[in-house]
């Protein structure tokens, strides 16, 4: 398993895009829920790009999302 650190793991959740598919480009902290529910039963890719797509999934899925407000002004 790869390990990252958990402030570098949010930040890049707001600092990232979406590599390829329907929402290439898009911050990952905009990707929506359902594409997030989507490519969770394909199975979140490996490596890095794994891990935030799986933490914003989560972080959405709990409605946690203002837990990143503060993160897009630093």
């Amino acid at each position: 398993m790869v390990d990252y650190n958990h402030k570098e793991i949010l930040l890049s959740l707001v600092r990232t895009k979406m590599p390829y598919g329907k929402y290439k480009d898009t911050l990952l902290c905009n990707m929506p829920i359902y594409y997030l529910e989507w490519i969770k039963r394909q199975g979140f890719p490996k490596g890095k790009l794994g891990v935030q797509l799986e933490t914003i999934y989560e972080i959405k899925l709990n409605g946690l999302d203002d837990l990143l407000t503060p993160l897009k002004h630093i």
